[in-house]
């Protein structure tokens, strides 16, 4: 009996579980995360609004606050299109192993930075190119930071054999390519602060824009392979 509890132990607690872990939890806490900060930028906005200023008209105080509601709406939609990704790739997932929870978790800490850069950036909007500049780098720190982890989530849930058996490599391998590309868009948007930082904001929704578009990520992993290499 002793022997069969020792052999049960080795099963559950060995090096060979470590992969059995399913990916459920991960997005569950991961929908949670998303959910804290859209609602936390949703709070920042009701503090800041015109109801909050006195001796102005309501018309003057809702044009007086545009750049809260500009940062709003772009950071808002960034977020969103960040958990749409999010929710596209780790349908692929289906084992996790610790390091792919740290890196998860370090797309997570950017994500949750957001509701920060986004209130510096609304509030130095009108400052001088100095503090527009500072605030733009540090909003590009934060999307750039979740970005590039989530390249590397993908790339190592890829080396460790951590996704679906069944995903078309050509499909891994186009989702690479698009998720890829992202940083440096986030660069180009960037370069734009240098000529108008509004300019460089309505980058960014661009880019929002093009990742709301579909594309590979966002394919069913029970699609034929015609498809998938379509998309590849």
């Amino acid at each position: 009996m002793a022997g069969a509890d020792a052999r049960e132990n080795e099963y559950r607690y060995g090096r060979g579980r470590e992969k059995a872990r399913d990916a459920a939890r991960v997005e569950t806490f991961s929908d949670g995360v998303f959910g804290v900060v859209l609602t936390v930028m949703a709070v920042e906005l009701l503090q800041t609004g015109p109801a909050r200023e006195g001796g102005r008209e309501l018309p003057d105080a809702l044009a007086h606050a545009w750049p809260s509601y500009l940062a709003y709406v772009i950071t808002f939609a960034i977020a969103g299109q960040v958990w749409l990704a999010h929710h596209n790739l780790w349908r692929y997932v289906v084992r996790v192993d610790q390091m792919l929870l740290v890196l998860n978790l370090l797309v997570l800490l950017f994500i949750a930075t957001i509701p920060f850069t986004a209130d510096l950036l609304s509030d130095n909007l009108r400052g001088s190119a100095t503090e527009q500049r500072l605030t733009a780098a540090l909003y590009l720190g934060t999307v750039l930071g979740e970005a590039l982890f989530v390249n590397l989530s993908w790339w190592w849930a890829r080396r460790r054999g951590l996704l679906h058996p069944d995903l078309d490599p050509r499909l891994a391998r186009a989702i690479a390519r698009r998720i890829l590309i992202k940083p440096l868009l986030y660069l180009v948007a960037f370069a734009f602060v240098f000529v108008d930082p509004i300019l460089s904001l309505g980058a960014y929704l661009l880019l929002v824009a093009f990742y709301l578009i579909g594309g590979p990520g966002d394919l069913r992993p029970s699609a034929g392979p015609s498809r998938e290499g379509s998309a590849a």
